[in-house]
């Protein structure tokens, strides 16, 4: 038996949230052989998550981790930085799930405390986790029914969430673009380069090892178990846990079933004094659309690497996992002209980053969080969802590999397979046109 990889992840920009934060010290690259009693193929949110998990559940265990690139230089440093606590289905109207909420709520709301106290034990800087909520914001009145239909469900639950008017969006972001929002309180609005660092910075303090720019090319099974192989080294082990998101079709599982989407993002140079003043508004907050196909908009201070906004959007389908400068160039085009119409004040401000970000979808919204050959775990399929999604992923897989059962393990575990998805050309011409047609009927969002 043996898994492959059919492809490398492709990086397209600088990952900004790692950029901004500097250099740090690189982990060692894998060379010659190497045993260990588990190997975590990928170091995000996912793959550290499952090592911290590891060395809970099994102290003293030999723990290593091979990432691809760099800590922090992926898809951990390429989002938007949301840990969510409530529903949040991209493929809805206004995210309310179609499932158990109230299971899914629980769960995220578990990943949240792992991650807090892994803030706590690896002293991670706490500006990398803030505890602040998030915004719903909207800019029409369609946006407005969703936040409104949502907030309904939300009460449904017993979830608090707040109205905000047009004032109150105007003095949260200096923008007069919003004319109302959805404040709920449980989210955390993360650095995710940072706290990812941290992470790392912490579990390879507790003895993990932690290889950078070591991809994966092929796991083959030696017999009494597998050998993890990169272009320089391998590594003899029981256990491995694949961590790598829709990579895990690029291994030869669930092909045909997954969907690979980049989303891109900018972010502005600092901002100076006179910029500063310009813009209004408090010095930290994040708005996810109301519509989901819409814009997300951040702003951090100095606490998280300067002061900056960032935007988000523009879906595309890519089942090659290989996003384009012509793709690229076309969103940056349109996350300019979503900045000016925000913030006027700011008008053509040419942006200091600009980049893509790999998502994996499922077309039921499952995720592959299960044993998927003796020995072989999987914490993939994230859903646009990475840092709580990932974060129970990778417990959930951690946990079976070591024989540990939890709320975690038997929600992922009783999920149905990924639906299989319509075969080429049908799937990514027809995904696309519908990714547009919902784009630009959330253009104001």
């Amino acid at each position: 038996m043996a898994f492959k990889a059919k492809r490398l992840p492709v990086q397209l920009g600088p990952a900004a949230w790692n950029s901004i934060l500097g250099t740090r010290p690189s982990a060692p690259v894998l060379s010659g052989s190497r045993t260990a009693d588990f190997v975590v193929v990928g170091g995000g949110f996912a793959g550290l998550t499952a090592a911290r998990r590891l060395s809970q559940l099994v102290p003293g265990a030999g723990i290593a981790v091979l990432e691809a690139g760099q800590i922090a230089n992926g898809a951990a440093g390429r989002n938007s930085g949301f840990m969510i606590d409530l529903p949040h289905d991209l493929t809805s109207d206004d995210y309310a799930g179609s499932g158990d909420d109230r299971t899914m709520i629980r769960l995220n709301r578990q990943a949240i405390a792992f991650a807090r106290d892994a803030v706590s034990e690896y002293q991670i800087d706490k500006n990398y986790f803030d505890e602040c909520g998030k915004v719903n914001g909207a800019a029409s009145l369609r946006a407005q029914a969703h936040n409104d239909s949502y907030a309904a469900h939300l009460a449904s639950m017993d979830e608090h969430s707040e109205p905000l008017d047009a004032q109150q969006m105007h003095e949260l972001t200096g923008s007069r673009h919003y004319t109302s929002g959805l404040y709920t309180p449980g989210t955390v609005v993360l650095q995710p380069a940072g706290y990812i660092r941290g992470l790392a910075d912490g579990l390879q303090g507790a003895g993990v090892s932690i290889y950078e720019n070591s991809p994966v090319a092929e796991i083959l099974t030696d017999g009494a178990g597998w050998v993890v192989k990169t272009n320089a080294g391998q590594i003899s082990t029981p256990k491995v846990i694949l961590s790598v998101n829709g990579h895990l079709e690029s291994f030869g599982v669930e092909r045909g079933r997954l969907m690979q989407l980049f989303l891109y993002a900018s972010m502005t140079p600092e901002l100076d004094g006179d910029a500063l003043k310009k813009l209004g508004g408090q010095s930290r907050w994040g708005i996810t659309p109301s519509d989901p196909m819409g814009t997300t908009m951040r702003r951090i201070d100095s606490g998280q690497g300067g002061n900056r906004i960032v935007t988000r959007t523009c879906a595309l389908l890519k089942p090659d996992m290989q996003p384009s400068s012509r793709d690229m160039a076309r969103a940056a085009r349109v996350m300019q002209r979503k900045f000016d119409s925000r913030f006027p004040q700011l008008s053509g401000m040419k942006m200091g980053h600009v980049w893509a970000g790999h998502l994996c979808l499922s077309m039921n919204g499952v995720s592959v969080m299960r044993e998927i050959e003796n020995g072989v775990y999987s914490a993939c399929v994230q859903n646009g969802l990475g840092t709580a999604r990932g974060t129970l992923t990778g417990i959930g897989a951690a946990e079976l590999a070591c024989g540990a059962t939890s709320e975690i393990t038997a929600h992922f575990t009783t999920e149905q397979r990924p639906s299989r998805l319509p075969p080429q050309p049908f799937r990514q011409i027809g995904a696309n046109a519908v990714l547009r047609w919902q784009e630009h009927r959330a253009r104001s969002e």
